[in-house]
C-alpha cells in the first residue's frame, strides 16, 4: 500500500506531521547521557575479556624489517602478538570492494607499510596496560623509502569516477565559445588542507563468540550494511551476527566505513576463544579511518556586459592512498547552484602515502563549495555588484548540470532572511573601509547547498492493547538526536502521544534502517517509521469499520484520522480509541510493516538551501582573525525538531568556521608522519571561538522530496559558512584567500 493509499483510506488528516513531529522536545536519551548511563561500545566488559592494542607504523613507506615479538609475548599479561606471520585471515581478500562503502582494509597480510599510522601488529593481553607494554616492546625496525604526503609530490593519475562511483567530470554547452565571447573573465585558486575526524567517542569494538555466532559492539553509522559486510568477510551467514551500536559519539562519516582493525579484533576473539577489545588511540585515528583529502581547486567565471554568469569551470586535483581510491569530489558543489549556461567540472587524482581518505561531514560540497564562494565574490568584484546583488541575478533556477527544475526553491528567502537579520545592507562595500577601534573589520557572505538523498529503510510497528507502541528500526544516532526525531515520526504516523513510544533501535537484528549519513538518515528511516505507524492504523480501521459494534462501522467511504489514540471519523464526530478497537477483536496487538525509500528516477533536482553571513574582526599587524558574528537561513524542508535542527545547523557552522580558520593535519615531508596528531595540536574551535552565532529556518514545502517533505540539517551548516567567512576576510584586509585554513602570516 503507498502512501497515497494510505490518504484516500484514511483520510488527509491522517497523514499530518505537527503533533509530535515539529515540535522542539527535549532529547529522549539526555538523562542517559549526562548520568552516564548510556553505554558506548567500549564500555562492555564481557567475561574473560582481552584488551587488543595496535602497533603502527612508525615510517610512511616501506616494510617492516623485525618484529621482537619473543620480547612482547614474555611481558606478563600478553596473551598473543599477531603479526603478517600469523595473523588469521578473512574469507574474502582484503582488497575485495563488495560494495561502495568498502575499503581494503588493513588485516596484517603483508609487512609492507604503506603510511604511517598503518597496523603492524595487534597484541592481546589480560590488561591494556599489558597489551599497551607489549606493542612497546616490539620496537619494530623497518626499511624505509622517502615517503611522499604532500600534492606536490604526489603521483598524478587520471579517473573516470571520484568518491562513490560519481562522474569525475561533467560538461554542458560549450564554455570555450562563452569564453571567447564573455566581456569579464574571474579566475580564483584555492586550496583547502587536509583534515581528520576528531569524534569525541574513538572507534573502538568489542567482540564476543557463541559458538558460531558473533555478537559485536562498535559504533557504527551502516548498520545493516555493515553486519553483511562483516559476514562476507568472515565467511559466515549474516544470521549469525548481532552488532550492536545503541550510542555513538560522533562519527562525520567515518564510523560507516569498517577498517581493518575491527576484523582483526573479531579474528582474534574466534582463534583464542576469548572476547576481545579494542579502542583506537586519539593518534591511531589519524591514518586508518578516513580523512577528508586535501584539495586544489582552480575555477574561472566568465561574465557578460550585464555580470550575468556567461561560462563557469571549476577543477580540483586532490589526493588519495597508492592502494585505493576515494576522491574528493569537490568541484561537483558548482553542478547546481548558479546559472551556468556553460559548465564544465573535473577531477584529477594523485596517489600519496596516506590511509585512504573517505567520506567526511559534507564530503566534496564542503571545500567546493568554499572555493566557489571565493571565486563568485571575486566575479562580484569584477561586475562592480555587490555580493549579495550578485548572487540573487545569477542563481539557478533550474539545476543546470541536469536541467531539472528544483523540488523546491528557497534560497531567494534565506538570502532575504539572513541579510536583514545581519544588516547586509550597512555594509561599506570598499575592503578595509570598516573598523571596530583598530581591528579591521569586514563582512562576508556564501551560498549553502546539499543534496537531499534517500536510502533504504525498513521498520516495524506494533500499536499494544493498552494503547501503547513499540516502534523498531535499527537507526543510528550520532548525537544529532535521530532517537527523538524519529520516535516524533513515528508517533505521529501511529496518531499517539510520544510519550506513548517505545523506540528499539541500535542493533542489527531490527529491520534495516539504511546508512546514517549524507543528511539523509531522518527522511530514510523517518519515512519506514511512518508508513509502518500507518499501515498498523490501516489494520486498525479495518478492524473498526467493518465492525457492527463499532462507532466507526460504515466510515470506510468517509474515512478515518487517527489522532492521540483514538479514530475518528471523517463525516462526524463518532470515535473510539486503539484499545477498545483491539479488545474486542481480542487481539493483543497488531503489527505494521513501513519502508522507506525513493521510488523511481527522480524527475526533480532535490536540494536543501541557504545562506550564510559573517562578521570578522581582523588585527592588522599580527593578522589574527576572530569571527565575531555569523548568521545563517536555511531552507530545508519540514523541520521535525526545531530545537534538534538548529543544533545541527549551528554545529555545522561551527565546523566552518574551524575550516576557514583553524583546521588542518600537518604532515612532515621527511618521514610522512602527521606533526599533530592529537587534540592539542589538532585545532578545532572551543567555545572561546564561537561569536553570537545564530540558525534561522525558512518555511518550507516540498511535496517533491520524499512523502513527509524531510530533508537534512546535518550538512549544510557547513557548506556556505566556509566561504563567508573567507570572503569576510578578503573584505576586511583586501587580500583574497587562496588557503584555507586561513594563516595569519597570509594576512600581514
Amino acid at each position: 500500500m503507498t502512501m497515497d493509499d494510505l490518504m484516500n483510506m484514511q483520510g488527509q488528516g491522517h497523514v499530518r506531521l505537527g503533533s509530535s513531529a515539529g515540535q522542539a522536545l527535549t532529547r529522549r536519551d539526555g538523562m542517559l547521557k549526562v548520568t552516564g548511563a548510556a553505554t558506548y561500545a567500549a564500555d562492555n566488559r564481557p567475561d574473560g575479556l582481552l584488551h587488543a592494542v595496535l602497533a603502527t607504523a612508525g615510517i610512511a613507506k616501506g616494510r617492516v624489517t623485525h618484529l621482537d615479538v619473543a620480547a612482547a609475548e614474555a611481558h606478563p599479561g600478553v596473551v598473543k602478538v599477531y603479526t603478517p606471520a600469523n595473523a588469521p585471515r578473512t574469507a574474502l581478500s582484503p582488497d575485495e570492494k563488495i560494495h561502495p562503502f568498502v575499503w581494503r582494509m588493513e588485516t596484517l597480510t603483508d609487512d609492507s607499510v604503506r603510511y604511517a599510522g598503518q597496523p603492524i601488529a595487534l597484541v592481546l593481553a589480560e590488561t591494556l596496560e599489558a597489551a599497551a607494554e607489549g606493542a612497546r616492546l616490539l620496537a619494530p625496525r623497518y626499511e624505509a623509502e622517502v615517503p611522499r604526503v604532500t600534492l606536490d609530490d604526489a603521483e598524478p593519475f587520471e579517473t573516470d569516477t571520484t568518491a562513490f562511483g560519481r562522474p569525475a567530470g561533467h560538461a554542458s554547452g560549450d564554455v570555450d565559445a562563452a569564453r571567447s565571447g564573455a566581456a569579464r573573465h574571474v579566475t580564483a585558486t584555492v586550496e583547502t588542507s587536509q583534515q581528520y575526524h576528531n569524534a569525541i567517542e574513538p572507534h573502538a569494538i568489542t567482540a564476543r563468540w557463541d559458538g558460531d555466532r558473533l555478537e559485536i559492539d562498535t559504533p557504527n553509522q551502516a548498520i545493516g550494511l555493515s553486519k553483511q559486510t562483516f559476514a562476507a568477510f568472515l565467511g559466515i551467514d549474516p544470521s549469525q551476527i548481532l552488532l550492536r551500536s545503541p550510542f555513538l559519539g560522533g562519527g562525520f562519516g567515518s564510523k560507516a566505513i569498517l577498517y581493518g582493525g575491527q576484523l582483526l579484533a573479531i579474528l582474534a576473539a574466534r582463534d583464542l576463544g576469548r572476547p576481545v577489545k579494542l579502542v583506537l588511540r586519539r593518534d591511531q585515528m589519524y591514518g586508518p579511518v578516513g580523512h577528508r583529502a586535501p584539495t586544489r581547486q582552480s575555477l574561472q567565471i566568465d561574465l557578460d556586459a550585464e555580470g550575468n554568469i556567461a561560462a563557469l569551470e571549476h577543477d580540483t586535483v586532490t589526493l588519495t592512498s597508492t592502494f585505493d581510491q576515494f576522491l574528493e569530489s569537490a568541484s561537483n558543489a558548482s553542478h547546481s547552484l548558479y546559472a551556468a549556461p556553460n559548465l564544465r567540472t573535473s577531477h584529477h587524482g594523485r596517489r600519496a602515502d596516506v590511509g585512504t581518505p573517505g567520506p567526511m561531514r559534507a564530503p566534496g560540497e564542503a571545500p567546493g563549495s568554499a572555493a566557489l564562494e571565493i571565486a563568485m565574490d571575486a566575479a562580484a568584484q569584477a561586475a562592480g555588484m555587490d555580493p549579495l546583488e550578485f548572487r540573487l541575478k545569477n542563481y539557478a533556477e533550474t539545476d543546470p548540470s541536469t536541467g531539472m527544475a528544483f523540488s523546491s526553491k528557497g534560497l531567494r528567502d534565506c538570502y532575504t532572511e539572513a541579510a536583514k537579520l545581519f544588516g547586509w545592507a550597512e555594509r561599506s562595500a570598499a575592503p578595509r573601509s570598516m573598523r571596530q577601534g583598530r581591528l579591521l573589520k569586514g563582512w562576508g557572505m556564501g551560498t549553502a547547498q546539499f543534496p537531499c538523498p534517500m536510502f533504504q529503510a525498513a521498520a516495524h510497528a506494533t500499536l499494544r492493547a493498552d494503547g501503547t507502541a513499540v516502534i523498531e528500526t535499527s537507526a543510528a544516532d550520532m548525537g544529532q538526536g535521530a532517537w527523538t526525531a524519529l520516535a516524533q515520526i513515528a508517533a505521529d504516523g501511529l496518531g499517539i502521544d510520544i510519550d506513548k513510544v517505545e523506540f528499539r533501535s541500535g542493533h542489527s537484528d531490527l529491520p534495516d534502517a539504511g546508512v546514517a549519513g549524507g543528511s539523509g538518515h531522518t527522511a530514510t528511516a523517518g519515512t519506514a517509521l511512518f508508513n509502518a505507524g500507518a499501515d498498523a492504523v490501516r489494520q486498525l480501521a479495518e478492524l473498526a469499520t467493518n465492525d457492527p459494534a463499532s462507532p466507526l462501522f460504515g466510515a470506510g467511504n468517509a474515512g478515518v484520522t487517527a489522532r492521540s489514540g483514538r479514530l475518528y471519523r471523517n463525516d462526524d464526530e463518532r470515535s473510539e480509541p486503539y484499545e477498545d478497537i483491539l479488545a474486542r477483536a481480542g487481539l493483543d496487538l497488531v503489527r505494521g510493516e513501513g519502508k522507506g525509500a525513493r521510488e523511481g528516477e527522480p524527475d526533480r533536482a532535490m536540494f536543501s538551501h541557504g545562506a550564510v553571513f559573517a562578521e570578522v574582526l581582523v588585527d592588522p599587524d599580527l593578522g589574527q582573525v576572530r569571527v565575531s558574528r555569523l548568521i545563517g537561513a536555511f531552507a530545508a524542508g519540514r523541520i521535525v525538531n526545531p530545537r534538534l535542527a538548529r543544533s545541527q545547523l549551528l554545529g555545522g557552522m561551527i565546523w566552518g568556521i574551524g575550516m576557514a580558520l583553524q583546521e588542518e593535519a600537518v604532515h612532515d615531508r621527511r618521514s610522512g608522519r602527521l606533526t599533530n596528531a592529537d587534540l592539542a595540536g589538532y585545532h578545532v574551535p572551543v567555545n572561546a571561538d564561537v561569536p553570537m552565532i545564530e540558525a534561522l529556518t525558512v518555511h518550507e514545502d516540498d511535496p517533491y522530496v520524499n512523502a513527509l517533505g524531510i530533508k537534512g540539517v546535518g550538512e549544510i551548516g557547513v557548506t556556505g559558512t566556509v566561504g563567508a567567512i573567507g570572503n569576510a576576510v578578503w573584505h576586511a584586509t583586501g587580500i583574497q584567500p587562496t588557503r584555507l585554513p586561513i594563516h595569519p602570516e597570509s594576512l600581514i
